[in-house]
């Protein structure tokens, strides 16, 4: 069964990004950002809250400390330190959680990080030496150090499927600083092909191999609910979903 994720809790103090509200009775899962990258204590207590009246579960999206840059530029940083960077952000999500009776259901990186910890051993190691101490599964993508080193370190590996990122020749995301409104119609057909056929077409006409255990909507994306509604719809309708 193809789960549907969002990044979302991305708020911060007065500002406010996505349509949170909007978006949770709409999916499975949520990443709930951790201070990092966008969030702060009060959004993070206030989207667990909301996960839990919807029955949503609750996975952590820690980040490079890179609040100003949302988490979307790279860092030069040690595996050491990393791996405390991510105990930290995630401790404190597991804190709220645990104020609302709720367990910690996974753990996805953010932006850069998450693209560092595709390519990179030691960035990709961080993650699993954190991921040993909250012992919940890791979200990923298949032909990268996600899918080779984190199921080598033990963990439980779930492979992501973006609905509103394109793709790049080598079956690697295209990460921008802003997100642009995703044509829905041609989104959901991507996902179901994804689905189906474990395929998507790069922006060079490429097809690459991808893997949807569980597909991302990204509560930043101009039309997120809109899309959200629109991939939840296609893959409900499939036989494997109901």
């Amino acid at each position: 069964m193809t789960l549907l994720n969002c990044d979302m809790g991305e708020s911060f103090g007065l500002y406010r990004i996505g349509d949170d509200a909007g978006l949770m009775p709409l999916i499975d899962v949520a990443n709930v950002a951790c201070g990092f990258h966008a969030s702060d204590y009060n959004h993070m207590r206030s989207t667990v809250q909301l996960a839990k009246k919807h029955g949503v579960k609750v996975g952590a999206h820690p980040s490079l400390p890179d609040l100003q840059g949302f988490g979307r530029r790279e860092m030069k940083i040690g595996r050491e330190e990393m791996t405390n960077c991510l105990i930290y952000q995630i401790g404190a999500l597991k804190g709220f959680l645990q104020a609302e009776g709720m367990e910690l259901n996974h753990i996805k990186p953010h932006g850069s990080l998450y693209g560092m910890a595709a390519r990179m051993e030691d960035i990709a190691h961080a993650i699993c030496d954190a991921a040993d101490i909250f012992k919940v599964p890791l979200f990923g993508m298949i032909g990268t150090l996600h899918e080779t080193i984190y199921p080598q370190r033990g963990h439980i590996f779930l492979s992501e499927f973006y609905a509103d990122l394109d793709y790049n020749d080598a079956g690697g995301l295209i990460i921008t600083r802003e997100h642009h409104a995703t044509d829905e119609a041609k989104a959901t057909a991507a996902c179901l092909r994804a689905i189906k056929e474990g395929k998507v077409t790069s922006v060079g006409g490429v097809d690459v191999n991808v893997r949807a255990d569980t597909i991302c909507v990204h509560s930043d994306t101009p039309n997120a609910v809109a899309l959200a509604k629109a991939v939840r719809g296609a893959i409900s309708s499939l036989p494997s979903q109901r």
